[in-house]
Formats: C-alpha cells, sequence, structure tokens
C-alpha cells in the first residue's frame, strides 16, 4: 500500500497536546499556527520516497530540515516530531541517522 502525499496534506490534525510536545522537542515556542504551517510546508516539500510506512505510523524525513515527523497512518494525526542528527561513524567512513 503506496503513502499519499495529498491524502495526508488533505487529512492532518493534531491535538492539543502535540503543540507543546513538539515545542519541547524542537526547544521553541512556535504558535499553534507556526507548527501546522511549518508542518505542512515539510510534508509538501518532501519527496514521497522519504515518507515510510512502519506499522500503524507513517515518517516523513526532511534531511534539509533535520526533521522527522511522526504521523498516525490510520487518523493522520501528528504524534511527534523528532530532530534528527548525523553522525559521522569513522570505522566505516560513513553518515548515521539518528
Amino acid at each position: 500500500m503506496s503513502i499519499s502525499k495529498t491524502e495526508i496534506l488533505n487529512k492532518i490534525c493534531y491535538t492539543e497536546l502535540v503543540y507543546k510536545r513538539i515545542n519541547k522537542k524542537l526547544n521553541s515556542k512556535f504558535s499553534k499556527l507556526e507548527i501546522e504551517e511549518m508542518l505542512f510546508e515539510i510534508i509538501k516539500e518532501t519527496q514521497e520516497v522519504f515518507f515510510q510506512r512502519i506499522g500503524k505510523n507513517i515518517y516523513v524525513t526532511s534531511y534539509e530540515k533535520n526533521i522527522r515527523i511522526t504521523i498516525n497512518s490510520n487518523t493522520y494525526r501528528i504524534i511527534t516530531v523528532d530532530n534528527i542528527t548525523k553522525m559521522y561513524n569513522t570505522q566505516t567512513k560513513q553518515h548515521k541517522t539518528l
């Protein structure tokens, strides 16, 4: 089953608690509207190849913005947002996303 970016953008929703969680995880003080606009733009700009369904969640990873958005695949509700960090492995001489 493929993931439809258009469907996500049309059905995306939030809970009151998630706004606080996002600000805490991003160490920010964005308003609800700023969060919604930011996440909408990140999802819109991210190629679908960076959308991954694992179990009941969809993960949208934007390496340009260093952010991963977790979305419930049944309700399209935003669950959380995480900063992604790249770590250089000196043994394999490759970057690894944490």
